[in-house]
């Protein structure tokens, strides 16, 4: 009876509805600052690592980024509760011509202009501020989310680290005649004056 009880007041202490607000910015706030999910390589155990599928900053997460990223902090914690040094590598994409898609159109609607009206330069500006106001809204999903990414190693696809990198491998592999330039049929983009991928591109 006295467990029945307990068990009762206990139960009557809990709030009728779940407030995520309140729980869940207190607890993100506690994980990054006592960095629970940071590992360096001394802290023992064997490595596992998975470097995130970077989304794009063209926009916010969907169901499939959660779906994905779930799994990912799944394995990860697997991993760590076997005593394995897991780390998750967060990051985002510049995704190039989507971002830049999506900055032309902003700038149509709200300025009536064309990039071509900008010039390259304050063009390029455009992009890195829209980057800068919208691109972290990603990060900032799935922090809420709660994934256990290792948040002091966030990356951007065009941080100079990774872009000098890029260029490193291309180089190289041009040198070993792995890769080189040649004449052929592309997806070319009369409106955006560049060639796209064939994801890219809608076949007819």
């Amino acid at each position: 009876f006295a467990r029945t009880l307990r068990l009762e007041t206990a139960m009557s202490e809990l709030p009728k509805n779940y407030d995520p607000k309140a729980i869940e910015e207190k607890w993100l706030q506690r994980w990054l600052d006592e960095k629970t999910h940071h590992v360096t390589p001394d802290r023992g155990g064997d490595p596992y690592t998975v470097v995130i599928p970077p989304p794009n900053v063209t926009g916010i997460l969907h169901m499939g980024h959660a779906l994905n990223n779930t799994i990912q902090d799944v394995l990860i914690r697997w991993q760590r509760m076997k005593g394995r040094n897991a780390l998750w590598v967060p990051g985002t994409d510049h995704a190039g011509i989507a971002t830049q898609n999506v900055v032309e159109r902003a700038l149509k609607k709200e300025e009536g202009k064309r990039r071509q009206d900008l010039g390259r330069e304050e063009f390029v500006k455009r992009v890195w501020a829209w980057k800068e106001q919208y691109g972290n809204t990603i990060v900032r999903q799935l922090k809420r989310l709660g994934a256990s990414c290792d948040w002091e190693r966030e990356r951007f696809t065009m941080d100079a680290g990774l872009s000098n990198a890029v260029a490193e491998v291309f180089i190289r592999l041009y040198n070993k005649s792995l890769i080189y330039r040649g004449e052929y049929i592309i997806n070319w983009c009369p409106r955006c004056q560049t060639a796209l991928s064939d994801e890219e591109s809608e076949h007819r």
